[in-house]
């Protein structure tokens, strides 16, 4: 299987990227081609609703939304990853799933595979439910097949990351695609 992930965090080396190595690490141990876009350190401009695409074109902005579109695109399962920012999204990967809109009907034609996994620095109990409503919202919409969500709770940085169990989650979910 082919698969995209997309990581997020302006930190190259925090709790939600170290999540992401120990997935690709899975998966790639079993076979399956990733391809990682680190969309933290990329240029991705925000949409800016013009509808030059028309929902099935080409995106006005000149940035690396082609490359991404290209991978998600040709890919069997797309993995999105990031950091817990005020209950949501960061917004590099908010930017990221705002410019579906130019191939939304390709992009939702798929029923393509998908995983979240996100990193949060709070325990609490509600904690993760924004995230998790928005990301099934998305799915719904888009027409995607959540796989399953690692909702890593207690991980507001890599040391206290690697003393929970989401990196052996991450890690099994890949070896188990």
């Amino acid at each position: 299987m082919k698969i995209t992930v997309i990581t997020s965090s302006p930190h190259k080396n925090g709790s939600s990227n170290l999540l992401a190595s120990h997935f690709i690490k899975g998966a790639e141990e079993n076979g399956h081609t990733v391809t990682l876009f680190d969309a933290g350190k990329s240029e991705i401009k925000p949409c800016i609703g013009c509808d030059r695409c028309g929902m099935n074109g080409k995106c006005i902005q000149k940035d690396e939304g082609e490359t991404l579109r290209d991978l998600v695109l040709s890919s069997d399962m797309m993995v999105l990853v990031t950091p817990l920012y005020y209950y949501g999204f960061s917004a590099q990967l908010k930017a990221v799933i705002d410019r579906w809109y130019s191939y939304t009907t390709r992009l939702s034609s798929k029923h393509m595979k998908t995983a979240l996994i996100v990193a949060a620095w709070d325990s609490n109990d509600w904690t993760m439910s924004d995230i998790e409503h928005h990301y099934l919202t998305l799915c719904r919409y888009m027409n995607f097949e959540n796989v399953v969500m690692i909702l890593g709770t207690g991980c507001g940085s890599p040391s206290m990351t690697t003393r929970t169990e989401f990196p052996e989650k991450a890690y099994r979910l890949g070896k188990s695609l």
